[in-house]
């Protein structure tokens, strides 16, 4: 979640992608991100990656939730 987080805020600044932490996002986050591109965005907004971290977070609690179901 927090790779994602990250990724996102360094849409706001120019050339942020070209450095070796922004490739190294690149090649980690946009394979999970490519899933949610079919949202449309909304008023030039890209809402998928907040779509994907509440299904991160939803999947941790779930996990979490089994997790102390079975111990």
């Amino acid at each position: 979640m927090l790779l994602i987080f990250v990724f996102v805020l360094m849409s706001w600044f120019p050339g942020a992608y070209q450095t070796k932490l922004g490739q190294w996002l690149i090649k980690l986050c946009m394979p999970y991100l490519k899933i949610f591109r079919f949202i449309p965005p909304f008023f030039g907004l890209d809402f998928s990656p907040i779509v994907a971290i509440l299904l991160l977070e939803m999947a941790q609690y779930g996990i979490a939730a089994l997790s102390s179901f079975f111990y």
